[in-house]
């Protein structure tokens, strides 16, 4: 698959209803963006597997327990502690055959196999680390991708809030720490991770994509734009920083003036 190809495969992704995303291929698109003419079977086939030890668990353990045991302990699905920043924790291909990632990376894989099987499991977009919330008789628990699946505790939720910079009154409320998100919405946060990375490394380039992966995913929202137009910027690119910032103008419908005057500044710069 061609770079061209992948943004075919995210721009299809994005018309999609939230409740038919095709979460898996259009994170694999993802890593091909970056990365093309790969090999995603590994993937496709961590998947596929994932799938039908699940399959075989649901029945005889709790829901958390089997995708927790499925992922971590049959497929050995982890974080990967020793090269935290490793750009291949937060690409599903490498991840695949690694078995090693980021928490919003493996959460893919956890989601896909959940969606496959029958189990209510969502993404928790939790300060400065992705969870997991799945569905369970006993109501809704937290399990953390990142560290074999474990479940997080309430108490542990709170905590880890409060760290985050949360206030005591939000931290507080379990409704609010393991509200649930989209599955688009959890690819796009790995993407943000990508784009936060990268502009930490001045590797704007990679930024520019990861930006442009996101506006592809949610065609509605204006922002990515604005990132794209910011990394183009940066490398120099400016008049592919304007139609970035044309997107943006477009997509929002308004005339907002913040996007005017980026506009008539990198106008002047070409001039």
């Amino acid at each position: 698959m061609t770079r061209e190809e992948a943004e075919d495969v995210l721009a299809e992704a994005g018309r999609a209803a939230d409740e038919t995303f095709p979460l898996l291929e259009a994170a694999i698109a993802c890593a091909i963006h970056d990365y093309p003419f790969r090999d995603p079977e590994p993937a496709r086939r961590l998947a596929q597997a994932a799938y039908e030890r699940l399959a075989e668990r649901i029945g005889g353990e709790s829901p958390d327990d089997a995708l927790a045991e499925t992922m971590a302990a049959d497929l050995r699905l982890n974080g990967d502690l020793l090269h935290y920043d490793d750009a291949a924790n937060t690409d599903v291909i490498a991840v695949a055959e690694r078995r090693r990632g980021l928490s919003a990376a493996l959460a893919v894989f956890y989601l896909d196999a959940a969606r496959r099987a029958g189990l209510k499991a969502y993404g928790v977009d939790f300060p400065n680390h992705f969870l997991l919330r799945v569905e369970t008789p006993a109501g809704p628990v937290a399990l953390d991708p990142f560290s074999e699946g474990r479940i997080v505790m309430p108490s542990e939720l709170t905590r880890r809030a409060l760290r985050a910079g949360l206030t005591p009154h939000v931290a507080d409320r379990l409704d609010l720490l393991m509200a649930p998100v989209t599955d688009r919405e959890a690819l796009i946060r790995l993407q943000n991770v990508l784009f936060s990375r990268a502009i930490r490394c001045e590797d704007y380039l990679c930024a520019e994509r990861s930006a442009v992966r996101r506006a592809l995913l949610d065609p509605d929202d204006h922002r990515p734009w604005l990132d794209v137009a910011a990394a183009r910027e940066k490398q120099g690119a400016l008049a592919g920083a304007l139609e970035a910032l044309a997107r943006a103008r477009a997509v929002s419908g308004q005339d907002e003036q913040v996007h005017r005057a980026s506009m008539d500044r990198l106008r002047l710069r070409l001039n």
